[in-house]
């Protein structure tokens, strides 16, 4: 799986600095493609779990309010980005990754998940942010 995952970046992607997992299975796939690509990997994480000085997007759940965050320190403007996440169903977290990155001033390039829900259409609301997914159940 990682080997799709990584050809597909490679071929795709001329140019990334860093991957973006988010908390929490994002963690299991990004730092290892990371490594692979040979660029940074940077945590995206609920609200409180990340040291130093931090900046926060808020987004509803279908039942409340959450918050993400990334160290402040983490991007620079115009670095390119690719967020990693194991599964897009509605694409409230992955949006609110997506504006988090965006607040940084850096580009995200594209969306990656393992598992993409398609009858949910959470690719809908991350446009014009590509999504790539290695499944899709509809």
């Amino acid at each position: 799986m990682i080997d799709i995952w990584e050809d597909h970046l490679k071929t795709r992607y001329s140019m990334v600095d860093y991957i973006a997992g988010l908390d929490a299975r994002g963690f299991l796939f990004g730092p290892v493609l990371a490594q692979r690509l040979g660029i940074g990997f940077v945590l995206i994480r609920k609200k409180g779990k990340l040291p130093g000085p931090t900046k926060s997007v808020s987004y509803a759940l279908e039942y409340g309010q959450a918050e993400l965050e990334i160290q402040s320190d983490a991007l620079k403007p115009g670095e390119k980005v690719i967020l990693v996440d194991d599964l897009l169903a509605t694409g409230g977290t992955m949006r609110a990754a997506c504006e988090l990155i965006e607040k940084m001033k850096a580009d995200v390039l594209e969306c990656s998940v393992v598992i993409e829900l398609k009858s949910l259409q959470g690719a809908e609301k991350l446009k014009p942010v590509p999504v790539y997914s290695l499944l899709q159940y509809n």
